[in-house]
């Protein structure tokens, strides 16, 4: 390797100013040089991202007719490829007098690599000997492109053909069952490794573990990890993104700490897991912990960890700190998914002519947006009331842009409809979707029907729903909560009797609050919390300060048919309003307060949250199932449109 750095140092030294070597130094080059030499000094030009050198280094190989050596185009064939210059690589392998299959698994490895899967499986299929490597590529390449089936039956006929998996072979294929979510030839995958002794291999370790976590087996997932002899950053990084994906946001954050103590330093892929976990407990304390130590990792030119403080700071409540974090975003600036995500954001946050102001802002600056930017402005335009707005946005992703509408936007189109009352209209779009509607998109128009009160819609809609899902549980409580609001009590007795009946349970409401990195959960009418009876004092006196300035408890958003100083009580104790209360006791005068809720805050709650910011004049924040309400000086930033 001196001799190598002796060479390397020579033609750094005799660069040019615009880049290429001087004529004189290439002569020095020429006299040091041999094809041993030459080859070890081209694994260089890659290592130092220099395709100047590789070209000049190219020539003195045509001069010397080195083409001939095997090795040496081999090697010239793979710089070229490693270095993004695939035509390059393509126009050597054409000239090469003679190859091998290494010459073959290169050019293949150097078009996947370059995203040119199609090029690949064609020198694939001209290939007339193959070896393992050949093989691994190739399914590597199909399942990094999620053509999962297509890997799993290149693996069949692999197998076939006499070829034996290793440990790379298996660990690709395990992660295309875990893409398929295919259990059953996940474990098929996992008798094979046993058998062949690789089952406590990294490698295969770590894409068993992630194929059981995606397929919803974490248990399974977390005892391949406990029984691997030895970890690293892959395992680690594995177990805490499977405890996200199967909702354990709070065990995900509990390993990110075990993997720490356990002297693994976390990388770009460790924070984008254990942000997510953030944004999903709304714990902001330890998200802007976590954020210090992206800072000092170094990760924040990872596009995919700025997108996840972003959404982080969204979901925490902290729209500025969200801006700010995009306003730094540096090297990444012209990744899509950043600025996508700052537009939901701020549509989360019901700033919809922001939204849309930094789409145009988008545009302007060259990026075109994708399917994911339009959800985005989509759901920032259903969540401020900007329907004609929305609707244009749809006709331009579809008509100029050409993109197929997926579920998740029509979905969007229906909220604005029914959100504007146009709840015939929403059901018609529903009925000619080009993709069938799912159980979230018909739950979309039952929410719009208990908010503009139409109980024979909502009754019809939740057939619909039950059609798809049995057991879903929110369009009963909707459709009770619909019937109740039309005082139709018989059939909201009806409608509980059958959830009785088919054992459907209702989620209860839940708030929480985050106080010195503590959750403090509460329930309405639970007793359990060791303050309970100050809590419930100090909401008493609350109540009596907010009726002085006009304050009325809306008895009609209790929907059981009880009197009314039962009624009043149940509003009284309803979990947002204990979260609130809690948090006044528990910090100091003019900080804001940040409460979370499972479900959408009741139209009483609403109004209570504006008095309360001005009897405390206090900001409160609260994040419910559908977005994020700002209470300040009696107004909330949704304009009572959510």
């Amino acid at each position: 390797m001196a001799a190598v750095q002796k060479l390397y140092n020579t033609c750094k030294a005799s660069l040019t100013p615009n880049g290429p070597i001087s004529e004189e130094g290439l002569e020095k080059v020429r006299n040091l040089l041999d094809p041993l030499l030459l080859s070890d000094l081209l694994k260089a030009c890659v290592e130092h991202r220099s395709p100047s050198l590789a070209q000049q280094l190219h020539s003195i190989i045509i001069t010397r007719d080195w083409l001939k050596l095997k090795f040496v185009s081999n090697h010239l064939v793979n710089t070229y490829a490693k270095l993004g210059h695939v035509e390059a690589a393509l126009k050597v392998f054409d000239k090469m007098p003679e190859r091998n299959v290494m010459s073959y698994n290169i050019l293949i490895g150097g078009y996947i690599q370059n995203g040119e899967l199609g090029a690949a499986i064609e020198v694939f299929k001209e290939m007339g000997r193959r070896n393992s490597a050949t093989w691994n590529a190739v399914i590597m390449g199909l399942i990094k492109s999620e053509f999962n089936e297509e890997a799993l039956r290149l693996f069949t006929k692999m197998h076939v053909n006499g070829f034996l998996p290793d440990a790379y072979t298996l660990g690709s294929v395990l992660r295309g069952c875990a893409g398929l979510r295919d259990l059953i030839k996940g474990k098929q995958v996992h008798g094979y490794a046993i058998r062949s002794g690789l089952e406590m291999d990294l490698v295969v370790g770590s894409s068993m573990a992630h194929m059981y976590m995606r397929c919803g087996i974490l248990r399974e997932g977390q005892r391949v990890i406990q029984s691997m002899p030895v970890h690293n950053v892959v395992a680690c990084n594995t177990l805490i993104a499977g405890l996200v994906q199967n909702g354990c946001a709070m065990g995900a954050l509990d390993q990110y700490y075990i993997m720490k103590i356990a002297g693994f330093q976390p990388d770009k892929i460790t924070f984008v897991s254990v942000i997510s976990s953030c944004s999903e407990l709304s714990t902001l304390g330890q998200g802007q912990q976590i954020h210090a130590e992206v800072i000092k990792a170094g990760a924040m030119s990872v596009a995919a960890v700025i997108s996840s403080l972003i959404s982080m700071y969204s979901r925490c409540g902290c729209l500025d700190d969200a801006v700010r974090v995009f306003g730094e975003r540096g090297r990444a600036e012209d990744d899509l998914v950043l600025w996508s995500s700052m537009i939901a954001a701020y549509g989360f946050h019901g700033k919809g002519e922001e939204a849309i102001e930094l789409f145009n802002r988008m545009k302007c600056d060259g990026l075109e947006a994708n399917e994911v930017t339009f959800l985005s402005l989509l759901y920032s335009c259903s969540h401020c009331g900007l329907k004609d707005k929305g609707l244009e946005f749809f006709d331009m992703m579809v008509k100029k842009y050409g993109f197929e509408p997926h579920v998740k936007h029509c979905t969007c189109v229906v909220d604005l409809l029914g959100r504007a009352g146009c709840l015939h209209e929403a059901e018609a779009f529903i009925r000619s979707m080009p993709v069938e509607p799912d159980a979230i998109t018909w739950k979309t128009l039952l929410s719009a029907c208990k908010i503009h009160k139409n109980a024979d819609m909502a009754k019809r809609i939740v057939e619909e729903i039950l059609k798809i899902d049995p057991q879903d549980s929110a369009s009963y409580v909707l459709l009770s909560n619909t019937q109740a609001c039309a005082e139709r009590w018989q059939d909201v007795s009806d409608v509980r009797r059958k959830m009785r009946e088919r054992m459907v349970k209702k989620e209860p409401g839940i708030s929480w609050f985050e106080l010195k990195n503590q959750v403090y959960h509460f329930v309405m009418g639970d007793k359990s919390h060791p303050n309970s009876e100050d809590i419930d004092s100090y909401l008493q006196e609350l109540m009596a300060e907010l009726k002085s300035l006009g304050y009325a408890p809306d008895i009609g958003a209790v929907l059981h048919d009880m009197d009314v100083e039962e009624k009043e009580y149940n509003l009284v104790h309803h979990s947002e309003k204990l979260a609130v209360a809690f948090a006044l006791m528990n910090t100091p005068d003019g900080v804001p307060i940040r409460i979370m809720k499972n479900l959408r805050v009741c139209d009483d709650c609403h109004v209570a949250m504006k008095y309360i910011s001005v009897v405390k004049n206090r900001e409160i924040i609260v994040r419910d199932s559908s977005r994020f309400h700002h209470f300040k000086n009696g107004y909330c930033s949704c304009g009572d449109y959510w």
